[in-house]
């Protein structure tokens, strides 16, 4: 939080620099700085919402204080984002009449109206439920590609912020202690980086129970390492479709997809030996050791059925009848069946299984896609 309060100029530095393209701070004059202010946009933890100005005034209100544009031209560009936002229902209503969840999307619009180029997230999960994280997530890795602003995170939800990240700046007591993606940060031997990575592998994913990606990364070694004896596992990658989701409603539908398809993955597959991990926001691979292919086809069908026939219209009922009303969605559930061996890593595998990606479960827009 304090360094992204340097970052915008809340506060300035006792000693050292900020540079912004090879430029200090204290060395911009004061049109330099005005251009560089008006580039970025921030998001403040708990929102920081006026609980005496409407939805639309809060929005509004970046414009109103530091542009000059015209009455009209600040009234198309609010509602164009909270159009986008799907906020129209909230227009005229005042912060204390929201769920948490459209106080954040208020706060992200209020954000992104001023058309920033970068976006600062201080903390935007705290305090959210697992089902909320996740969403909060994937709307701002939604919107960020939406939009093409970058986006840079504060955030303590690790494993999670890996999953939206390109990009991971470690700080470790003051210092950065890495700066990288997630695959080089597990590839590096480094005392630091391994202590931080080893207190990850107790940690199980908090939206779907499944293993961690480190837990998950040293049962595959011990499964197909030397000695052991496999020479060929079966591998299946699952995937719900969270990027094709159109509304707001649908983000939510996918976490809770995603904690049901875990669910049913740890029902079905720990038994016979298996273990899986989600390795992206939105896919979840599994290992079966002692499962041929034909035999993990016949699985990932029964998990399709009751996906299709069971969970897909309970998640629909809910969504009818509670916060997420109104919405149009599409959420689908896709699989992926393919061989490994002790020569593939497991970006291979995913890599391979991707190919062989198909629908078996699918919702979208008040009607059922049978499952294939």
């Amino acid at each position: 939080s304090v360094l992204l309060k340097h970052i915008i100029g809340l506060l300035s530095p006792d000693e050292g620099n900020i540079l912004f393209k090879g430029q200090p701070f204290d060395e911009m004059k004061k049109g330099e700085w005005n251009k560089y202010r008006s580039k970025i946009s921030y998001m403040f933890q708990n929102n920081a919402l006026f609980d005496s100005l409407t939805v639309f005034e809060n929005i509004a209100l970046p414009l109103r204080q530091t542009t000059r544009l015209k009455k009209k031209r600040i009234e198309q560009k609010v509602m164009s984002r909270i159009e986008q936002m799907e906020l129209s229902d909230a227009v005229r209503k005042y912060p204390s009449e929201l769920s948490g969840g459209m106080q954040k999307r208020v706060a992200l619009a209020r954000a992104l109206v001023t058309d920033p180029a970068i976006v600062l997230f201080d903390e935007p999960t705290t305090g959210q439920d697992p089902i909320r994280k996740k969403i909060i997530l994937s709307l701002i890795s939604h919107y960020r590609k939406q939009f093409g602003f970058t986006a840079v995170l504060i955030s303590h939800e690790i494993p999670d912020v890996f999953f939206i990240s390109d990009r991971i700046l470690l700080l470790w007591e003051g210092k950065i202690a890495f700066h990288g993606t997630y695959e080089e940060l597990t590839r590096l031997r480094n005392p630091l980086i391994d202590e931080f990575l080893q207190s990850l592998d107790g940690l199980r994913d908090e939206l779907t129970g499944l293993l961690s990606k480190e837990i998950f990364r040293s049962r595959y070694a011990l499964t197909l390492g030397p000695g052991s004896v496999y020479n060929k596992v079966t591998a299946v990658l699952f995937g719900v479709s969270v990027d094709q989701i159109a509304a707001i409603p649908g983000a939510q539908t996918a976490m809770e997809v995603l904690k049901i398809l875990g669910a049913y993955i740890n029902r079905d597959f720990v038994p016979l030996g298996g273990f899986s991990a989600r390795h992206s926001r939105d896919r979840i691979l599994t290992i079966l050791p002692h499962t041929g292919l034909e035999d993990a086809g016949k699985l990932v069908h029964d998990i399709a059925q009751e996906l299709q026939q069971k969970a897909l219209p309970e998640i629909n009922s809910a969504a009818a009848g509670g916060a997420m009303a109104g919405g149009c969605f599409e959420v689908s559930v896709t699989a992926g069946i393919t061989e490994a061996g002790s020569a593939d890593d497991i970006a291979q595998i995913m890599e391979r299984a991707d190919t062989k990606q198909k629908i078996i479960a699918r919702y979208q827009c008040g009607k059922e896609v049978s499952s294939k």
